[in-house]
């Protein structure tokens, strides 16, 4: 009834009477109801101008015109003139259409307006065009050259609407074509973070497989690296010599980083599908000390809804067998819950299998404990099974968990008795340790269990080890002898095996149960039992037409078996390229394209040159030191002055260096170098006025000229400071988008405020001394007054501090101890990149030993591997201008599964600079760095009310001098 008013709207003149049938049927469409019979309706309309109506004409027909081609066909002559319309929607919904009537009759027709399309000033309509490429050839292959060319020109398209389209038809039409993507290369790595969602899954995957003909495998180098960041630091005659003596070293190409570099930000997107593209992208092309950082993005998918679950965590399984590192700190996300559907709860028992190891067993087995007792069974004989994989991995819980599966054989559920037989018998096959008193109390269980599985894995154990239960088997069998004839075909043939074993090793109690079995199985309806009886019977009773064979029955059937492989499922799946519907169905699926070996030489880099990259500038230091040299010509006002500059650029040229090795490293090290710097700056007012304010008895003479002498200085830090301010902060921004790390480091050190001056490098006056006012009630006593050359205090100013007191005997200040100890740790060293050798330290707010002006930082040492680590050291340090550090003593060498706890004492010259330094064993050297949160330069004071708020004046005052 409904249809019929449509049709009768329709043939009415006006065009708002048109409008709502046709929006009810797209949206009779929408809901999967069937309009085709509105058909001839609706087609009619496809020649009126009200744009409205032909779009949703369109929409129709790109639905309907592959059923109804005749139809379709009468209209063909509007779809050609409207792919000349004005409006862009129009003539792509036009592009649509044409393609969706599958008729060869019309293919030089598409092929036209393809070709049309492709040229048009409208990216959306370029858009539809790659679409309508792959339709075409589907219809017709032969056209694929032609198509070919076009694909060619769309693929140099600048335009992010298209990319992700003409990619997609790329793969569909000629995968093989590498050539074609060459010059494209940089432009798509570039384009890819702006291009819709599923065209970055598909360039993503295109990508995957262009880097893997085009790179050579940066894998079997990472070796070669570490040792190329040693050698940095060498002289050139050495390095020469090494490298003479070593293959040529691997560097990654640079359109290899620019891949990993710019696909990195996509694992924060919202789409599940992008994110699952760049882990596996980074799972086959990058570096495997660069794979980490895919784990937290696929374990944030596990909040998804349980499909995306199920794809993720297959792939997690998967990378689980050989990365169990990645995804040790998220242990606790792969926990079963109550509300998962039972595929994703298998899968997560799956991977919780594959990160069990000796640190996290012994929790895993009482979570395991808990899924035995689920209502769901099937699980339940999953978490069984998992259970017995653990005890065969992990030679440590091999008895803990077989007394555990003994306990489960007086479980209620049969099917978790059965399950854990079937398990135990495996276990058992694997210890050769005898076992007697658990075959005992699993032939107990004979008389309860009704699952055929379980009864056959009974009486194979009981054969297996007839000779250990001499006692017991014949009595087995006696009670099997008479169940024989209802038994499952499965028990019947263990029966069969047990009474042959029987009559080989106790044939006095055994030779007529055993023949009376063998006459029940001669007659049985299965053929499999009665062939089975007639071979037994020929090779263990000896008669004239025996054989040869029967001399060795008993090596026959009491050989040793070979323990039963207990593996994961996903062990062969990773040939399949990761988030692809083979490595989901374990099977090559159509239209699969295999990823491709390395090649052993990178093939020509040059083929991918266009034009010179804008990004190949952020590679090279160059830039960074332009800029500096104004800073150095702008400091030169002031002795104190030149040298603070000094410093600074002398850091800031040991930190360029350092970015030529590696980027990431070298831009973080720069912006902490710009942060001293600035930090100097603008601290250098105030450091000057607390020196003139320690020399205040010889300055008292001079009265009118301080003041003025006063006023230009501070104009001068001013403009220091503000110019300083803008050179950082252009700096800054030029390379914190490199890392997120530099970025919280610049905030954090510009939040810091200043309460202690800086001492600087003074060559023409060594015994100048600098008193800031955590100095008053300090370490050192202040015994001689210190007098500079130019004071720079008023003689208001100086009255005021006539009274304070410099020497240690002052009660206004006492340090006191922490009231409040965090016992969080930093990581120093990864165990995955110190080969073993973990690192962390802490601050444990106590007073450094090794000096008055030191934090004190306690590193503790764990050996992870199963081997002794000699030689335990502090190797070469890299501090910036004024920092000092007292190591630790070496230490022989750390036990495997030890630990060890030392102290080191730091002077970070109240800043929060880096201190980076190398942490060496006998055989490796590892770069760390040490950046101290600004509370722990502070030490605690008390004092009363009064004192405090004496102090705070005083500070204001200086605070108000220094500005």
């Amino acid at each position: 009834k409904k249809k019929e008013n449509c049709k009768m709207l329709l043939k009415e003149v006006k065009d708002d009477t048109r409008i709502d049938p046709l929006r009810e049927i797209v949206g009779m469409i929408a809901k999967g109801k069937n309009a085709s019979e509105l058909f001839p309706a609706v087609v009619k309309n496809v020649a009126s101008k009200n744009i409205e109506i032909k779009k949703l004409v369109y929409v129709y027909l790109v639905r309907y015109a592959e059923e109804q081609q005749d139809l379709a066909l009468l209209s063909i002559s509007t779809f050609q003139r409207a792919l000349k319309d004005p409006n862009q929607l129009i003539r792509a919904s036009a592009l649509r259409v044409l393609s969706s009537i599958r008729v060869p009759i019309i293919v030089p027709i598409m092929m036209l307006a393809i070709k049309e399309a492709s040229a048009d000033l409208s990216p959306y309509v370029r858009k539809n065009a790659a679409h309508a490429i792959q339709k075409l050839y589907s219809l017709d292959p032969e056209q694929k050259e032609m198509l070919i060319e076009i694909i060619e020109k769309l693929l140099k398209d600048k335009s992010t609407l298209v990319a992700g389209s003409v990619v997609m038809a790329f793969e569909e039409v000629c995968p093989d074509r590498i050539d074609l993507i060459h010059k494209n290369y940089r432009k798509l790595c570039n384009l890819l973070v702006d291009v819709e969602e599923w065209g970055q899954v598909v360039i993503i995957h295109m990508l995957t497989r262009y880097a893997r003909t085009q790179f050579v495998s940066p894998w079997k180098e990472d070796d070669g690296l570490e040792d190329n960041e040693k050698d940095f630091y060498d002289s050139d005659e050495e390095q020469k010599e090494k490298s003479d003596k070593r293959k040529k070293a691997y560097t990654m190409d640079p359109d290899h980083r620019l891949l990993i570099r710019n696909t990195k930000p996509l694992l924060q997107s919202r789409n599940a599908a992008v994110v699952m593209a760049v882990a596996q992208l980074y799972w086959h092309i990058a570096p495997k000390s660069e794979v980490g950082i895919i784990s937290k993005p696929l374990v944030r998918l596990l909040r998804s809804n349980r499909e995306v679950q199920y794809i993720v965590l297959q792939n997690i399984a998967t990378m689980s067998i050989q990365r169990k590192g990645m995804f040790e700190p998220y242990l606790k996300s792969f926990y079963v819950r109550s509300t998962d559907p039972t595929m994703i709860k298998i899968l997560k028992l799956e991977i919780l299998t594959n990160l069990a190891n000796e640190a996290n067993i012994s929790t895993l087995l009482r979570e395991f404990q808990t899924y035995v007792k689920s209502q769901d069974k099937q699980f339940a004989a999953a978490t069984i099974q998992t259970i017995g994989r653990c005890a065969t991995n992990i030679s440590e819980v091999t008895d803990t968990c077989l007394n555990g599966l003994v306990c489960l054989l007086s479980n209620r559920d049969e099917i978790v008795v059965a399950e854990s037989v079937v398990v135990i018998k495996k276990l058992l096959q694997m210890q050769p340790i005898q076992h007697g008193e658990i075959i005992k109390h699993m032939a107990k269980l004979l008389d309860s269990i009704t699952v055929p599985v379980a009864r056959a894995s009974i009486l194979w154990l009981i054969g297996e080890n007839c000779e250990r239960v001499p006692i017991i088997a014949p009595d087995v069998l006696r009670k099997m002898a008479k169940s024989f004839t209802s038994e499952d075909d499965l028990v019947k043939l263990q029966i069969l095996n047990l009474g042959a074993k029987l009559y080989l090793t106790n044939s006095r109690q055994t030779k007529l149960l055993t023949q009376y079995i063998l006459n029940l199985g001669k007659y049985d309806q299965n053929y499999d039992i009665r062939d089975r009886t007639r071979f037994i019977r020929q090779l263990i009773v000896p008669n004239e037409k025996s054989g040869a064979l029967s001399k060795y029955a008993k090596k026959i059937f009491l050989a040793q078996k070979p323990a039963p492989l207990l593996e994961s499922p996903f062990k062969d799946r990773d040939h399949f390229q990761l988030g692809t519907l083979s490595h989901t169905l374990n099977t090559k699926a159509t239209g699969y394209l295999e990823l491709s070996n390395w090649p052993e030489v990178a093939p020509d880099p040059s083929v991918r040159n266009v034009e010179v990259i804008e990004l190949a500038k952020e590679w090279t230091p160059a830039g960074k030191a332009k800029k500096e040299k104004p800073d150095k010509k702008f400091y030169s006002e002031s002795e104190e002055e030149e040298d603070s500059s000094e410093s600074s650029s002398d850091s800031e040229s040991e930190s360029g260096s350092e970015s030529g090795e590696q980027d990431e490293e070298g831009d973080s090290s720069e912006d902490s170098s710009e942060d001293s710097s600035e930090h100097q700056s603008e601290s250098g007012s105030e450091s000057e006025a607390e020196n003139k304010r320690a020399g205040q008895k010889s300055s008292r003479t001079k009265g009118k000229r301080d003041s003025e002498d006063v006023d230009k200085e501070n104009e001068n830090s001013k403009t220091s400071d503000s110019s300083d301010a803008e050179s950082s902060s252009i700096e800054g921004s030029s390379s914190g988008s490199e890392s997120e790390s530099v970025s919280e480091s610049e905030s954090e050190s510009r939040k810091v405020t200043k309460e202690k001056g800086k001492k600087p490098k003074q060559d023409g006056n060594p015994l100048t001394k600098d008193v800031s006012l955590l100095d008053l009630d300090d370490f050192n006593p202040v015994s001689t007054p210190v007098a500079l050359p130019v004071p720079a205090l008023s003689p208001s100013l100086i009255a005021d501090l006539e009274g304070l007191n410099l020497s240690a005997s002052s009660s206004v200040i006492s340090v006191s101890t922490p009231v409040f100890v965090p016992m969080t740790t930093h990581v120093l060293l990864h165990r995955m990149s110190g080969k073993g050798l973990a690192a962390h330290y802490s601050f444990p707010r106590q007073p450094c030993i090794f000096g008055d002006k030191m934090v004190s930082v306690q590193i503790t040492l764990n050996n992870t591997t199963d081997r002794k680590i000699e030689n335990i050291h502090i190797g070469e340090k890299k501090l910036p201008m004024g920092m000092q550090m007292h190591v630790f003593n070496p230490i022989g060498s750390l036990e495997p599964g030890g630990s060890i706890t030392v102290s080191m004492g730091i002077d970070f010259c109240d800043s929060t600079q880096t201190a980076s330094f190398q942490l060496c064993t006998k055989d490796d050297c590892f770069s760390v760095n040490i950046q101290p949160p600004v509370g722990e330069l502070l030490l605690p004071v008390a004092m009363s009310e009064k004192d405090f708020k004496k102090e705070q004046g005083l500070q204001l005052k200086l605070c108000t001098v220094g500005h």
